[in-house]
């Protein structure tokens, strides 16, 4: 067994639900600290995070991620206990196995090679650390980015290692991500019977209009980094249950997921002058999950995707799709972000996997890039 899966078995085994985090900080902690790691324990409310700094002199290149886990469902339907490691048919099996726990084992492991080997690097080397990811995200990243933009420090490139891999370990980079607007949108109308709809004024019947005008807008037609903007209806309710009533409410949850070539106010805009001109008496409350952010070939994206070919013969593609991450709190600050890690079809699933020798090739690809953007002062 190398350094890297036991290190990815033992985060596995502390059942860190989200926004616990059950030992998993301080068994990484240990480890950065014994090769020269400067620790800041912080924890708002709940949440634990840490930022691990070795070297205070720029560029700055940080490792981020989150020991939090996502509940692991009906135990009963897991081949085997989701909380103790297993190995079968060369997979290693286990909630967090893939997201995230074997990126941050290749994370520590690749520090601690790069070190024994180059004590002397340039620049530093930091880790973000939280459990708040898989949560609601509002005591972790965010905070411990706000921490450090009140002191002025500031993230040169970031990677998050999230999953990212499709078909095999390092076919794909995120390189940005959309934004996420989300909105909870009540239609008014007026309860009556349903044998009267003259007494009546039907929110189901006054919005459906305005919904089949707002699935047909194009918002924008994206860029060579973005998809179109898409907006997409989650959740609908109207009704008491009762077949003879006429609602007096309707209940509306959707969601853009859009590009760079839209914006929050535009979009909330554009929203709100359909229901405007339908005429509707409405009540809305918008929620902005993050900003699209994007970064282009430079220092952080080449770096990677020569590591990638240096240690797996293959070529990268850069993607913006997906979900949110926590790098939509990175980017804001100037910092290059790039996601890369194991493959992600079985993330959030009954029998989470990763290959266990990916998680060495992983590692491998980590201190590849610590080499490319930090080589030796004395090299």
């Amino acid at each position: 067994m190398s350094t890297t899966f036991e290190l990815t078995c033992e985060l596995i085994s502390r059942a860190s639900v989200t926004p616990e985090d059950k030992g998993c900080q301080e068994l990484m902690i240990a480890r950065l600290e014994a090769i020269g790691f400067t620790i800041e324990r912080l924890r708002f409310d709940d949440v634990d995070n840490f930022w691990a700094r070795r070297g205070d002199q720029a560029p700055l290149f940080a490792f981020a991620g989150h020991t939090d886990v996502v509940p692991t469902g009906p135990l009963e339907q897991w081949q085997s206990d989701p909380f103790k490691p297993e190995v079968r048919d060369g997979m290693l099996y286990g909630r967090g196995a893939a997201d995230m726990k074997g990126s941050l084992a290749a994370m520590v492991t690749a520090c601690e090679r790069l070190v024994a080997d180059h004590p002397d690097h340039a620049g530093s080397i930091a880790f973000l650390i939280t459990s708040d990811e898989e949560g609601p995200s509002i005591n972790g990243t965010v905070k411990v980015v706000e921490h450090l933009e009140a002191r002025g420090e500031k993230i040169d490139w970031c990677l998050v290692g999230e999953p990212t891999s499709s078909e095999q370990l390092g076919d794909v980079i995120k390189n940005g991500r959309r934004g996420s607007l989300g909105c909870q949108l009540t239609v008014h109308g007026v309860q009556g019977h349903i044998a009267y709809p003259q007494l009546a004024k039907n929110p189901i019947h006054l919005f459906a209009p305005a919904l089949t005008e707002l699935c047909a807008i194009e918002w924008d037609r994206g860029n060579d980094y973005f998809p179109a903007t898409s907006f997409q209806v989650s959740n609908i309710n109207g009704g008491t249950g009762a077949t003879n009533v006429i609602p007096g409410n309707l209940e509306v949850i959707f969601n853009f997921r859009f590009s760079t070539e839209a914006t929050e106010p535009q979009l909330r805009d554009g929203v709100e002058a359909v229901l405007d001109q339908h005429q509707l008496n409405y009540t809305i409350d918008w929620t902005l999950s993050g900003h699209p952010f994007l970064t282009p070939p430079g220092a952080l994206v080449n770096a990677t995707i020569s590591a990638i070919k240096a240690v797996t013969g293959i070529d990268a593609e850069l993607s913006t799709s997906g979900g949110t991450s926590d790098g939509r709190f990175i980017a804001p600050t100037g910092s290059q972000v790039i996601e890369l890690g194991p493959l992600n079809a079985t993330i959030h699933k009954i029998d989470e996997c990763v290959c266990a020798k990916d998680l060495d090739q992983l590692s491998a690809i980590y201190e590849c890039v610590l080499i490319k953007l930090l080589e030796p002062a004395n090299a």
